[in-house]
């Protein structure tokens, strides 16, 4: 059993294979936590202290007892109100307009199988593969419920958390503020690793000491964001790749967040993710209930690679779905750098016939085929094929790839409306506009206000009109702005807006999935702004960024690569110059470092030499070669780009049979010194064969002392080597 309930103690403890969760029933009904880490028996309260805390209050029911203070201990959903004066991980404005949920325990269930949510994402399990725990706390005064959900996977090492508020009493309620997931630890000193950015450089990661006060990143854009990443750890301040203690959290949510991490009086620590507080505010009339998205937690005591191979491991196989989730994904070629809007359907024709000579697989038919939509100002919403500008119907282009040789996809922005567009025109009440004010744009674009059934109804049969013309075979879901101007007329509160909004999104996407199973669907929000796990339920890959520069690629994968597979990471071949940096990479360079993902080029085929044109064949070979392993293994970050003259990385066979390492030159000087790379994860003591060179290298070598990076005269130079165990 993975959860165990000790009536005499009355703890309840969650365990995986390596790590256990505990939790008790105290004194009084509040429920506390007392240990989360590497596998443990036993009863762990003694962790927990008592002492007069002086300003800290007491719970009437404890009498003379100044002891026992909700301020201090830890608990497993502080809220606001009962004398924890802690950042809490809920507040509920009550139906008499107070601020206090006294949240007690009432029950609790255990059951086999993973708890699902209605209209979110979340990671799945068949009933023998997961359990589930159900914990009821109730506000006696209030009648509110808070249904507290665990999900324990214990091949994974995973935990997942989810709570749902539900308003047993007789007036309206307000939820403003819901973090499914909150940590507290009694002691230790913990850095917060976090990801930031902007677009077309996102998940840059950043390590930071937890001190007094709180540290709080987060989202208010209506999108998970360019900006800050849903996915936070808390690492031991010795905790390395390979060594130390290490907790994730990753919110399965594509909306706008918060992460808080802190310090209190007591040097105890104290982290939360959940819903941002801004422009949150969730009515509940009686009998209604709330559900907040979960969070995905992992624990590894052998360091951030450990921790980073649990969520891989996870969200690639439990979280991603559909035929495409573990599969090899063909090599596409998208138009967009090689015409931008400036197409014909002949001039597609012409870039797909190069592309199939070149072994490419799949022909991506980006921005610009639909309406009047020739630039960035116009056509959105209208998703009707503008055949004058195809020179035909859509079936008929689509069919004309097939016989190329070439699978087809197309790029859709569902979510958008131009002011300049029929569906504008007709119903301009559709778009989120502030009555009395001018709407901010963003990318000349508004947005479609998708918290509305009836927008997401008409959006989702214009796009299945489209989808049903010929043999789709992707879907690249583009979304190119931020939401502002937040109101909804058929909102009865618009604190529920940019919570519905997400919802609409997931809906369309459900029923997509549903419609079309054999169509991959490929997130995009001008690029990686929305790359999170509750996309990945939808879209088993994603655009990683904008930003296609290989140099620049090395930092966005790296960060990207501590919570998410790799499996998950579109990445492509761009031009050189860069269209974006201007940098000059060598081909060879573009090419490896977008192997480490889901592969494929964005660039004018017909600009390319002849050598460049056998270099890309090569490339694709490789990629189908590799990409079970790059897909499936066990991934190692063995430097930081950041900081490193060298970005490495290594993908490891679960058998550790064989491992493939990439690298490339960042830094130069002259008279330059030689960067050793050491090698992680083959087996102890074993011979293993460079393919290409065949030479023998041990394994305890390779991993201690490391391999020389080759010197090579100019910059950016790539190099990878394939190691295979010697029987």
């Amino acid at each position: 059993m993975s959860i165990v309930y000790d009536e005499k103690q009355r703890t309840i403890t969650l365990n995986t294979k390596n790590t256990t969760y505990q939790m008790q029933i105290g004194k009084y009904g509040f429920l506390l936590h007392l240990y989360y880490g590497k596998r443990a028996e036993g009863c762990m309260d003694y962790l927990l202290t008592y002492y007069d805390r002086g300003f800290s209050g007491n719970p009437y029911d404890a009498g003379n007892d100044v002891t026992y203070s909700p301020d201090v201990l830890p608990q497993e959903f502080p809220s606001l109100g009962t004398g924890d004066f802690r950042t809490p991980a809920c507040i509920i404005q009550d139906a008499d307009h107070t601020y206090s949920s006294d949240f007690r325990y009432e029950s609790h269930r255990i059951k086999d199988g993973k708890y699902a949510l209605d209209g979110l994402p979340a990671v799945y399990a068949e009933s023998d593969e997961a359990q589930t725990l159900e914990v009821v706390l109730k506000d006696p005064a209030t009648g509110v419920r808070a249904v507290l959900l665990y999900g324990v996977l214990p091949e994974f090492d995973v935990i997942t958390r989810s709570v749902r508020i539900i308003n047993e009493g007789s007036g309206r309620i307000s939820v403003n503020k819901l973090a499914p997931a909150c940590l507290d630890m009694v002691g230790g000193q913990y850095d917060f690793i976090t990801f930031y950015g902007r677009h077309a450089m996102e998940r840059n990661f950043q390590r930071t000491p937890i001190e007094h006060g709180v540290t709080k990143i987060g989202s208010l854009r209506g999108t998970s964001s360019h900006q800050y990443n849903p996915a936070v750890i808390v690492a031991e301040h010795e905790t390395t790749e390979d060594a130390g203690g290490c907790y994730a959290m990753s919110f399965v949510f594509s909306g706008s967040f918060q992460s808080e991490a802190g310090k209190d009086q007591y040097n105890q620590t104290r982290v939360l993710m959940g819903l941002c507080e801004e422009q949150f505010a969730y009515p509940l009339n009686a009998g209604e209930a709330f559900q907040a998205p979960e969070v995905i937690m992992s624990y590894s005591s052998e360091g951030l690679a450990k921790l980073s191979q649990n969520l891989h491991r996870c969200m690639r196989t439990h979280l991603c779905r559909g035929n495409y989730k573990e599969a090899v994904r063909p090599v596409l070629i998208n138009s967009w750098e090689a015409s931008y809007f400036n197409f014909t359907g002949e001039s597609l024709l012409k870039l797909a016939k190069q592309a199939a000579a070149l072994g490419i697989e799949l022909f991506v038919m980006d921005d610009g085929w639909f309406g009047n939509r020739n630039d960035d100002r116009r056509g959105l919403g209208d998703w009707k094929v503008n055949e004058k500008k195809l020179g035909c119907a859509l079936g008929e282009l689509i069919d004309k790839i097939n016989k190329i040789g070439l699978q087809f996809g197309i790029w859709i922005e569902p979510e958008m409306v131009n002011e300049d567009s029929d569906l504008y025109r007709a119903h301009p009440d559709w778009a989120l506009v502030i009555p009395g004010r001018k709407p901010n744009r963003g990318r000349h674009q508004l947005v479609l206000d998708f918290s509305r059934k009836e927008v997401v109804d008409f959006i989702y049969k214009q796009i299945c009109d489209v989808l049903d013309q010929g043999n789709v075979a992707y879907v690249k879901w583009d979304m190119n702005r931020s939401l502002a101007d937040i109101y909804s007329p058929t909102a009865d509160s618009q604190g529920r807006v940019l919570y519905d909004y997400v919802l609409g999104v997931y809906d369309f996407l459900e029923r997509l999935m549903k419609r079309y199973p054999d169509i991959l669907i490929e997130g995009c929000s001008g690029g990686g702004g929305r790359f999170d796990a509750g996309m990945l339920y939808y879209t088993p890959q994603i655009w990683c960024s904008d930003n296609t520069d290989p140099i620049d690629r090395l930092e966005i994968q790296y960060g990207t690569s501590f919570m998410y597979p790799i499996s998950a990471v579109g990445s492509h071949v761009s031009a050189s110059p860069n269209h974006q940096t201007g940098r000059c990479t060598p081909l060879k360079t573009r090419g490896v470092v977008a192997l480490a993902g889901t592969f494929g080029y964005e660039l004018d085929l017909s600009k390319l030499s002849d050598e460049e044109k056998d270099e890309i064949r090569q490339q694709i070979a490789e990629y189908k070669k590799y990409a079970p392993l790059i897909q499936q293994g066990l991934y190692y970050r063995l430097t930081d780009p950041q900081t490193d003259n060298v970005g490495a990385w290594e993908f490891v066979s679960e058998d550790q049979k064989e491992a493939l390492v990439q690298a490339v030159s960042i830094k130069r000087h002259g008279n330059m010194t030689v960067d050793y790379i050491k090698v992680k994860g083959l087996r102890e003591n074993t011979m293993y064969r460079e393919s290409e060179s065949g030479r023998l290298y041990n394994s305890n070598a390779l991993c201690e002392a490391g391999f020389p990076m080759p010197i090579e005269f100019g910059e950016y130079h790539a190099h990878q080597w394939h190691f295979v165990e010697v029987e």
